[in-house]
This record gives structure tokens, C-alpha cells and sequence, in this order.
């Protein structure tokens, strides 16, 4: 091999795999190509779900990239499945919330129990049925597509949810509501909103989880994580945020804290060509 030829693939190689900040842990099995959302229950593995057009099931996987278990949701259709969220009870919410074009009103999030407990291979599930205060027209224009969710965290019996702007021009506004965790029909109650920045390939929220002291949270981009500390409820935006660039050129669809840190988050991406369906690890400095 000559020299150039060398230096070519080892070129190749890093822009397929760049991950930037990222800690690489392992594949996620091939059965899992488009990871959205994800939580961790314990220290030896982590549940995952798949968006639109996969099916309607809780995977569990360990760090080596095993698929160890799977769920059937009962009564848990997935038309958009986008992010998991956890309460201290063991309950775990999928967040059935994607909404490209602004028209569902079909929105809701199903609620499950504790599924590192669960003996079978189905898991029933409670509905939380919602739909946006705000929201008045189901065929919205480009520049009015701020109504896609993509990320959730839970808090003090509330779901909060983050929006996903697909406005054209992008104008970087994220809006949050929130909603009672528990079964029922819902007003989403509109909390606040702040910019991320104006690049709509980055600058878009993914996912979301908050730390299990409560003092951090997190939304994810593609490449990007916005911290949020020493806030104050409801409106979390109020407190100081920063910014943090992973430098990573994959598609990031799913975070999570560890289940017993503070600092230590868990990250999954979605299979693009030569890239993506991978856990990775990060560690934010405090």
C-alpha cells in the first residue's frame, strides 16, 4: 500500500466514525438501527426504542452491544416513538410525540412499569393523551412547524416536553410544556421557550433527561448539548445554560444520565451510512 493510499483510508476512516467528544462503548445490535430514546434503570444496561416505522417495543442491551430483552408495548402503537424518560418510582414513559408536518393530534405518551421487572415479553401501558395549548392550525406553513417533540424528562409528577423547530427560515426557538405523568387527556401547559442558536442541522433538540439530583439538565442536538443549572421550576431556561460542542458529525438521537450520577451521560445515534447505531458515553466537567 503506498503511502497516500495509507493516509486515504486513514482520512476515510475518521470522517465515518467521527465522534468528537464521544466515548465509543459499542454497537447497538443490528436489530436496533434507529435508536431515539433512551434510559437507564441500572448500571448494566440501558432500554431503547426505535422511531416511526419500527416496532412497538422496549429493548434492553447491555455494554457490549447484546440485545438482552425485548418488550411488546401493549396498547402502545408507535406512530412517532422519540424519547424515554423515567420517574423515582421505576416507571418509564415512550414518548409517542414526533410531529413533522405540525398535523397529528393523535400526541400522547405511554406509561409502563419498572420493565427491569417485568417477567414476560409484553408490558401493558397507560395512555397520557395531550395536545398543545398553543396549537390552533393542523396544516401549518413552513415557517410555523415548531410543534415537532422529540424530547422529554420527568420531574415532580410532570413530563416536560421539548419542541423540535423544523421551521423554514429556522429561527432556533425551543418550546416547552408540560404535562401530568399520569393517565389521562391533557392541555399541554406552555412553560417557556429560549433560542438554541440558527443553524437548523445542529441547532435542533433531540432528546432530554434531567439529572437524578435534579440540579442539571440536559437536551441534545445533532453534535450539540445545552446544560442547564442553578434554575428554578417551572421555566428551567431562566438559569444559566451552556453550550457544549461534541464535535461529533453523527446523528445524535437519544441521551440519558447514568442511573447514579450526576455528570455521566449515556448517548445513542441513529445508523447513516458508514455511521451511527452506537452507545457512546460522555462526561460533563461538573
Amino acid at each position: 500500500m503506498t503511502r497516500f493510499a495509507a493516509l486515504f483510508l486513514i482520512v476515510l476512516f475518521t470522517s465515518c466514525s467521527n465522534y468528537g467528544q464521544l466515548t465509543f462503548i459499542a454497537k447497538l445490535p443490528h436489530k436496533i438501527s434507529e435508536s431515539s430514546g433512551l434510559v437507564q434503570m441500572d448500571n448494566a444496561s440501558v432500554w431503547t426504542i426505535e422511531d416511526h416505522g419500527n416496532e412497538d417495543e422496549l429493548y434492553q442491551v447491555d455494554f457490549e452491544g447484546n440485545l438482552l430483552k425485548e418488550l411488546k408495548v401493549k396498547n402502545g402503537k408507535n406512530e412517532d416513538w422519540e424519547d424515554l424518560a423515567k420517574d423515582d418510582q421505576g416507571n418509564v414513559y415512550i414518548a409517542d410525540t414526533g410531529n413533522n408536518n405540525g398535523e397529528r393530534k393523535d400526541l400522547v405518551i405511554y406509561k409502563v412499569p419498572n420493565p427491569e421487572i417485568e417477567p414476560g415479553d409484553k408490558i401493558d401501558a397507560e395512555k397520557i393523551e395531550f395536545y398543545f395549548s398553543d396549537l390552533k392550525d393542523f396544516t401549518p406553513k413552513k415557517e410555523e412547524k415548531v410543534y415537532d417533540c422529540e424530547a422529554i424528562f420527568y420531574h415532580n409528577k410532570f413530563l416536560y416536553l421539548i419542541t423540535k423547530n423544523r421551521s423554514r427560515p429556522f429561527n432556533g426557538e425551543a418550546r416547552i410544556y408540560k404535562v401530568p405523568a399520569q393517565k389521562g387527556n391533557y392541555k399541554a401547559e406552555f412553560i417557556g421557550s429560549f433560542n438554541t442558536c440558527n443553524e437548523p442541522n445542529t441547532c435542533i433538540i433531540t432528546s432530554a433527561d434531567i439529572s437524578p439530583d435534579g440540579k442539571k439538565i440536559v437536551l441534545l442536538g445533532y453534535g450539540k448539548l445545552w446544560v442547564f443549572t442553578n434554575f428554578t421550576w417551572d421555566n428551567f431556561t431562566k438559569g444559566n445554560m451552556e453550550t457544549i460542542d461534541l464535535k461529533a458529525t453523527t446523528q445524535l438521537e437519544a441521551v440519558a444520565f447514568k442511573a447514579n450520577s450526576n455528570t455521566s451521560l449515556l448517548l445513542t445515534d441513529e445508523e447513516r451510512a458508514d455511521t451511527g447505531q452506537n452507545l457512546y458515553s460522555y462526561e460533563l466537567k461538573h
